[in-house]
């Protein structure tokens, strides 16, 4: 763009006609009722992992003050890595920053310009943004679509030597899970690394709450690359990446969004290792998390309920599309008119044509208030 104030008024501009201009949030609101965050077990607000924050935060401060590589690794990261990898049933893990950063990270690590990545058409920002920085080729498969992934890893010449199969556990926009256990199949065919993210499974999926990875019966054999999120269902902040041993001293050794930044803080850190506690102490946050998006997607009128390529009963994410943008911020302001906060979710975010409300459901929610929403809608609707 140029370096032009009325190059950049003309942009903001026809953003905001085409109703695609992002606003902020000042939270909490008041009287809503948040059907929009990703808290899915209600840990962030959880008397122990708040403690656990404090008391941390007290002993150690409030920052780490360097990156992992020269001081700012500590006690409290050594062992949430360790307590990481026994509930991913892998060797190690590997805490970073954030969960953009562990993508990145993890696929930078992996590929260089003469790798072929095969991915998701609807893989989250990170994972797109990770092959691209590597300058490997790229090639995207129809979502959700495992048979595809099969035909492009098979059509790769022998000589390319770097393989990755890249995806979302859940894809956190439509809600629905990838088909992991015939993607694992076919990357272990073909010899290629399968990265999955799975921010939105973990905590959420599975007979335990391991994720997608359980929920499918899947390995670290199957799946070698596992990225998982704390701001989901374990409401906090930062991210991991699990595997073998020699993988994750490999990321340890060459990832630079990990090398380059400042750790977690500490605190951080001991409320997530008090939230994971948690998480699988009260298996019921989880299961009622799951029971009350099915109840919401249930009660939705037919015109606005959907088939889905894969099994979205598992989910905590409940999209709900109405195609143009205008109509979804009409119909998320109805909402909040009524006390219920719901954002809508516009291009690029998601594909042209499919704005939507995406609405998420938590453990702190209630039945009433999932009833609520749905009456709120319908009223919301009518002409």
């Amino acid at each position: 763009m140029q370096r032009d104030p009325a190059a950049l008024r003309a942009a903001l501009d026809e953003l905001e006609q085409r109703n695609l201009k992002r606003t902020r949030r000042l939270m909490p609101r008041a009287g809503l009722v948040n059907f929009c965050n990703n808290d899915y077990l209600g840990l962030a607000n959880h008397p122990e992992v708040v403690r656990a924050f404090v008391a941390a935060a007290e002993k150690h401060g409030v920052g780490s003050g360097a990156s992992h590589l020269v001081t700012g690794h500590g006690a409290e990261h050594e062992a949430l890595e360790a307590e990481l990898a026994a509930f991913t049933g892998r060797e190690k893990a590997l805490v970073f920053s954030t969960g953009y950063m562990a993508n990145l990270g993890a696929i930078s690590a992996l590929a260089d310009q003469t790798a072929t990545i095969v991915a998701d058409k609807l893989n989250h920002a990170s994972l797109i943004d990770g092959a691209r920085i590597t300058r490997a080729h790229s090639l995207r498969y129809r979502h959700g679509d495992a048979g595809h992934a099969r035909e492009l890893l098979n059509e790769l010449d022998e000589s390319i030597e770097t393989r990755l199969l890249v995806t979302d556990g859940v894809f956190s926009m439509d809600g629905d899970v990838a088909p992991l256990r015939e993607l694992a199949t076919h990357a272990r065919t073909a010899g290629a690394w399968l990265i999955v993210d799975d921010a939105h499974g973990l905590g959420v999926l599975g007979a335990t709450g391991r994720g997608s990875c359980e929920h499918f019966g899947l390995g670290s054999a199957d799946v070698p690359v596992l990225v998982g999120t704390f701001g989901k269902a374990f409401g906090t902040f930062g991210a991991f990446v699990a595997g073998d041993a020699d993988l994750i001293e490999f990321l340890l050794q060459k990832s630079r969004t990990y090398i380059y930044t400042t750790a977690l803080p500490p605190a951080v850190a001991a409320a997530t290792r008090a939230a994971l506690r948690v998480s699988e102490r009260e298996s019921w946050r989880r299961e009622k998390a799951l029971a009350l998006a099915q109840r919401f997607r249930r009660g939705l009128p037919g015109a606005l309920s959907r088939p889905s390529p894969s099994d979205t009963t598992v989910s905590t994410i409940v999209p709900v599309i109405f195609g143009e943008a205008a109509r979804a911020l009409a119909i998320s302001k109805a909402l909040e008119h009524h006390g219920y906060l719901v954002s809508a979710i516009r291009p690029p975010t998601v594909p042209a044509g499919t704005a939507r409300l995406r609405a998420t459901f938590s453990a702190a929610h209630e039945e009433a208030q999932v009833d609520g929403l749905l009456a709120a809608l319908a009223q919301a609707l009518q002409p």
